[in-house]
Order: structure tokens, then sequence, then C-alpha cells
């Protein structure tokens, strides 16, 4: 069913729109929110305004974005994926020739007042745009080479952009939840096989230029992939992270040592405790039970999204589904892999539990149209 065939179908109108909101997805974000505030009075040692109460601000902005979002008819964020895209590119290309620098790398643009870091945005425009298009090819040519390859042009060129700030956790992310949506658009396995044996191949070209003048990694990201391949190389310096956050993950056993009772994080041991390695501090207050309960509120949320999608009569809406739903398990699976040393440090926060509004906002903004999916779903006429 295409998008304008919306028109035939009875959607809710006005306040009978809240009725038909996903709230067991609310219920679930907001748990996981939950997670994030009290771990962050945690880490702050007691400190409710330092962390807790400006992501609490962030977190209640967000939901009202969300549910802005959400009462929209999905039609319209059907007919704006191309121009929401195209909008992340400039302001990647902007990025590129006027973007401010911080921590040595170059994510923002400054507008004004406002810090923008358009990477953040073009995880979910992305998702659009790609879902968009597989909404639009008639499903005969899906696996067709000319039509996958235009698919991966709308990926590649935004994640290229963010790779040159440089940014691979984020760029990552982009080329996984647009590919997502191809996986679930149907487009033959082969495909992904031979990506599979692509990066593999890239991989050793990457291993191969270290040192040489056309080295496609910076120092930093290549010390990083050392510290994962071996902690133990220079545990005071580029192992230092990972060997803390083993320590902390260890440390909590199966019960933890209690809440706020955390030495790693509490005597400031443990680096970005209240960002990157928040899962960290998490383990060891409350244990693997803690780390078990954060995964299943986590894990609710995919397989209510999932269902979502089953619902859905419409490609484009299923598409959208279940391509944020896979940007949000990325986001949390690569950070939990970094973290218990599985993957290297790439800088992915955790999802809503991670301190920081940029990631938040663009969360919540592809729950809102998740929610948009869910509230305008074609129903029958009574």
């Amino acid at each position: 069913m295409s998008y304008l065939e919306y028109n035939v179908k009875r959607s809710p109108t006005g306040l009978s729109k809240v009725l038909y909101v996903n709230w067991v997805l609310v219920l679930l974000l907001t748990a996981v929110a939950c997670v994030g505030f009290l771990q962050l009075y945690s880490v702050s040692g007691g400190q409710f305004d330092r962390w807790a109460e400006p992501q609490m601000q962030r977190f209640a902005l967000s939901l009202a974005v969300m549910f802005t979002i959400a009462f929209v008819p999905l039609w319209f964020w059907r007919s704006m994926a191309g121009m929401a895209y195209a909008v992340s590119v400039l302001l990647l290309l902007g990025v590129e020739f006027f973007g401010s620098i911080g921590m040595g790398a170059q994510r923002w643009l400054e507008l004004g007042p406002i810090r923008l870091q358009p990477s953040e945005m073009t995880k979910i425009t992305v998702i659009m745009a790609v879902a968009a298009y597989y909404d639009w090819l008639d499903i005969r040519k899906v696996s067709h080479p000319l039509w996958v390859g235009v698919a991966l042009l709308i990926i590649l060129v935004p994640a290229f952009l963010v790779v040159k700030q440089p940014d691979l956790g984020t760029a990552l992310l982009i080329i996984g939840g647009g590919g997502m949506v191809m996986f679930f658009a149907g487009v033959s396995l082969w495909y992904f096989g031979g990506v599979i044996g692509l990066v593999i191949g890239l991989i050793s070209v990457v291993f191969a230029s270290r040192g040489t003048s056309w080295q496609l990694l910076h120092d930093y990201q290549f010390r990083r992939i050392d510290t994962f391949l071996d902690p133990s190389l220079d545990p005071l310096g580029t192992s230092y992270h990972i060997n803390q956050a083993m320590i902390a993950l260890g440390s909590g056993g199966l019960s933890g040592r209690g809440f706020m009772q955390g030495t790693q994080s509490r005597l400031n041991f443990l680096p970005e405790k209240q960002t990157d390695f928040i899962f960290n501090t998490l383990a060891e207050e409350f244990g693997f039970i803690g780390g078990v309960f954060l995964l299943a509120l986590y894990i609710g949320i995919i397989v209510t999204c999932i269902v979502a999608a089953m619902q859905s009569k419409n490609r484009f809406a299923a598409l959208l589904i279940l391509g944020i739903a896979g940007n949000f398990f990325l986001y949390f699976a690569v950070n939990m892999a970094m973290v218990m040393g599985l993957a290297p440090v790439v800088g992915v926060p955790l999802p809503l539990v991670s301190y920081g509004g940029s990631a938040m906002l663009m969360i919540l903004i592809g729950f809102g149209l998740v929610q948009s999916a869910c509230i305008h779903r074609p129903r029958e006429r009574a």
C-alpha cells in the first residue's frame, strides 16, 4: 500500500490520536531513561543538579518533540524524507568547511546560540531516505545491481562525510541503519555476503596502510585497535580506559556493590563514567542482575517495534520502524560490546542512559516516527 492510499482509510483525528499511541513503547523508553537518571545521580556523588537534573530536562523536552512528531500523519514524513536527507548532507558539508573543532574532531556547526551535530541527525534521515526509496521502487527491482547501487550511494555519501570529521563510530551506525533497511526491504543476501568479504579486505588494507604516506586511519584510531587486541600493552596510557572498565564490570559480581558504592566511579578511576562507560558503573553497583535488567528493557523496545512493523500495512512505515529499531539495537549493542572489551572503543553512547542531549533528542525523534506509524496506521472504516 502506497502512502497516498492513507487517504482512503480512516485515520484518527484530534484527541483520539492519544488512544492509538503505543504506550508500551513510551513506558519502556521512560524506564530506560530513569535508569540513566539514577546512574547519573550516583556517578556525580549525589549531586542532583550536576548531570541528573539536566538529563531529566532534556528527556522531558525530547519526549515532547517525540509526541509532536507522532501526531503528524506519516504521509507527511514520507514526503519530507528526501528533503530531510538533503538537508543533513548539506549540514555535513557545512561541518567540513565551517565546522567547529572540539576534542580533536570537527563535528559541530555553530548556528548562533545553537551548537548542532549534524551526524546525529543523519542517522535518522538516512533511514527515512532508504525506506522511502524502497517504498517507491518496484519490488521486482529490489535486488537489481543498479538499484542496489543507488541505495548504497544514499548511505555511503553521508557516511563518508562523517568519517572525515573523524567519527568512525557514528559512520558505522549510519551504514548499519541504512543496511538494515536494505535487508528488510528484501535485498538478496548475496550482496551482504559480498559486503562482508569487502569489509574483510578493507580491514586488511587499513592495517597495511599503517605507517605509510596513505595511512587510512588516524593514529589514535589505530591505538584503540591495539588496545582492543591487547589491553596490557599500555595499562596507564591507551589501555587505561578499557582496563578500568573491565575492573568495574567484574567487581560488581551477581548483585553489585550497592547503589552509590562503586569504587571505580566514586574514586574517579573510570574515565567518561557519565557517558561512554556508564554501563560499567551500573554493572559495578547492581551487578549482573542490573545489567540484564537494562538489557531486557532494550530488548523490550526492539520487540515492541517489530510487532508494530508487523501490524503495519504500509511498506514505508514497516521499513522505517524496522530501520529505527535496528539503529537503536546497534546503539546499545556497540556500546556494550565496547565497554566489555568485545569491540574497539569508538565513542558510541549508551542510548537514553549516557549523559548528553543530541543523541537523546535524535533517538526520540526516531521513535516519534515510529509512533506516527502506529497512530496513523490505516484502519478499516467502521
